[in-house]
């Protein structure tokens, strides 16, 4: 509770040191690919990086370039050449890869060499002839992976650290590991100040992947609180960009992940909130903002949000009033009838006829 009270002593919608609010600002993050019809079409110039590898890029990247033992962090799809069957997607999983350039598996070889060529924030396309991937044997861990076969990836490079030693992630301490992340986090919250917002997105997504899931189950006590004083804000700074990015499902899955681990975060469950009433999902975004009005009773931003819930349901309610009138339109009034003389005189004459034959009758009776 000590964290949520702490929390209320800021508004929902000002900066601190952990957490950007980019309600105001443009973000130029570009979406994970697609590969619904298997590797992309690229028509960007081939470069030869080796004898087996070349690369066309598909999006520049900006900086430098990763040398001998960097850490390298990034995405990527794998297909054989062959048969074109996708076997592996990083992006799926939603974390990033580690790779130390001199340090790979065997199969990784060529995309390593890719990897070496490659700016942060830059996509491309390689081709990797089978020498270095795979082998002649193929993959046990991937069986649609013939022996022999040429491998095609789609790789993004989100960042790299540069160590001279090649320190992965497993070989650091814990408090090494926190520092890192640390450090990326700041990193981007600077470069986001300046205005360098992609830089700043994949500092934030290289920070949370020295936080991973199997990193944090060993963590307890005061070293899983130090630990989330870092990850959580990044989730919630990514969610942030996501929003003004339109990317609202991606931005409330990152929410999720705060409010997993702590359910009454009012700024994950302020920024669900926005991701859902973008959505349409106005029940469950009022739901979200009332729980944050619990809190945080006296918080504009949150009065705001709900007033703007309010309105947006009552034009709603109009408009469809507009709409079912437009379809059924107002009850029809009934028309006079008009009158039929000539009906009328023929019915005038049957009934004459009937009243004579029926005085006959009785006479004769």
């Amino acid at each position: 509770m000590d964290e949520i009270h702490e929390q209320q002593s800021q508004p929902l919608d000002q900066e601190d040191d952990n957490e950007i609010i980019t309600e105001n600002a443009s973000f130029v993050h570009g979406e994970p690919p697609q590969d619904a019809n298997g590797p992309p079409k690229v028509d960007s110039e081939v470069e030869v990086l080796h004898e087996k590898v070349t690369k066309q890029i598909i999006k520049e990247g900006h900086g430098q370039k990763p040398s001998k033992y960097s850490t390298c962090f990034l995405h990527y799809r794998a297909w054989t050449e062959s048969t074109q069957h996708k076997f592996e997607d990083t992006w799926n999983e939603q974390r990033p890869v580690e790779l130390v350039i001199g340090k790979e598996k065997q199969e990784m070889t060529g995309l390593a060499i890719g990897l070496s060529s490659m700016k942060s924030g830059e996509r491309a396309l390689l081709h990797v002839g089978w020498e270095l991937g795979y082998g002649k044997e193929g993959s046990f861990s991937f069986p649609n992976v013939p022996p022999m076969a040429d491998i095609i990836y789609e790789a993004e490079l989100i960042g790299f650290d540069e160590t001279k030693e090649g320190k992965a992630r497993g070989d650091m301490t814990v408090e090494e590991r926190i520092g890192v992340a640390d450090r990326r986090k700041m990193d981007g919250n600077a470069l986001f100040k300046e205005e360098k917002l992609e830089e700043a997105m994949q500092q934030y997504e290289m920070a949370i992947a020295y936080m991973g899931d199997d990193f944090m189950f060993q963590l307890f006590g005061k070293y899983r609180d130090m630990a989330l004083a870092v990850k959580n804000p990044c989730h919630l700074n990514m969610a942030a960009c996501l929003i003004k990015l339109k990317r609202h499902e991606e931005a409330i899955m990152q929410c999720n992940v705060v409010l997993a681990e702590d359910e009454n975060n009012v700024k994950a469950l302020f920024r669900r909130g926005k991701a859902r009433a973008e959505l349409g999902q106005t029940d469950a975004a009022r739901e979200d903002y009332l729980k944050v009005r619990k809190f945080a009773p006296e918080d504009k931003a949150v009065a705001r949000e709900l007033r703007l819930l309010a309105e947006h349901d009552k034009a709603l309610y109009q408009k469809q009033k507009e709409i079912y009138k437009g379809i059924f339109g107002p009850r029809p009034e009934p028309k006079p009838k008009r009158t039929n003389w000539l009906v009328l005189f023929w019915q005038w004459l049957l009934s004459l006829f009937y009243r004579l034959f029926r005085h006959g009758r009785y006479k004769e009776d």
